[in-house]
C-alpha cells in the first residue's frame, strides 16, 4: 500500500512524490481527476492533496475529503480545501508573501512529532484559512496567518499552509515520516 499524491496543478506537486520518494515511502503521484472509484481500487494508505492555483481548480478533492476514510494531508491548497469541506472559512491574504518564516507549534501532535516548538518552512499566503472549521483545532502559527496547520479532532486529516517538500523548509522530511507513521498505524 502506498501513500497517494494529489497533483492539484501546482508547481511543487511532482516534489511531494520525489520527496517521498527519496525518504523510501511508496507513493504515486495522479491527478486530480481521477475518480473517487479508480482512487479506492488504489487502495491508498494515506492521502496528500497538493498544492495549486485555485479551490475552483481542485478537481475531486472534496469528494476525497468527504469519502476517504484514511488519513490526509492537505498541502497549501489542499489545507484550504480539507477547511473548506469542513465548513471553515478561505480569503485571499491582506498581503501575499512567498518566503521562509517561522512556524509556531502550538499544539504537539503525531503530525510534529519530534520537531520540536518552531520550525522555519517555506510558506506561501495567497489564500489561507482564516476561520477554523468545526472539530478542528490549530496546531501551528505564525505572525503571518493564525492557522499554519490544523488537525481534525477526531480523525486523521491535517492541514498546513506550508510546503515540506522544498528545500526551505529543512525538516519538512521529518513531517512526511511523520505522516507516513500515521498513515502505518491507522486502523
Amino acid at each position: 500500500m502506498s501513500i497517494v499524491v494529489i497533483n492539484n496543478l501546482g508547481q511543487y506537486n511532482h516534489r511531494i512524490s520525489r520527496t517521498l520518494t527519496y525518504l523510501g515511502i511508496e507513493n504515486k503521484l495522479v491527478p486530480n481527476t481521477i475518480s473517487l472509484e479508480e482512487l479506492e481500487n488504489m487502495n491508498p494508505k494515506g492521502l496528500i492533496l497538493g498544492g495549486g492555483p485555485s479551490i475552483e481548480r481542485i478537481g475531486n478533492c472534496k469528494e476525497f475529503i468527504t469519502n476517504m476514510n484514511i488519513p490526509i494531508l492537505g498541502i497549501c491548497l489542499g489545507h484550504q480545501a480539507i477547511a473548506d469541506v469542513f465548513k471553515g472559512e478561505i480569503k485571499s491574504a491582506e498581503i501575499e508573501s512567498y518566503a521562509q518564516i517561522d512556524i509556531n507549534i502550538i499544539k504537539e501532535c503525531d503530525l510534529f512529532e519530534g520537531v520540536g516548538e518552531s520550525l522555519k518552512v517555506w510558506a506561501s499566503h495567497k489564500d489561507e484559512v482564516v476561520t477554523l472549521p468545526e472539530n478542528f483545532e490549530i496546531i501551528a502559527n505564525s505572525d503571518k496567518c493564525d492557522i499554519e496547520a490544523m488537525k481534525h479532532s477526531d480523525k486523521p486529516i491535517y492541514g498546513i499552509q506550508f510546503h515540506p517538500e522544498v528545500q526551505h523548509t529543512p525538516r519538512g522530511g521529518e513531517i512526511f515520516e511523520n505522516f507516513n507513521k500515521i498513515c502505518e498505524n491507522w486502523k
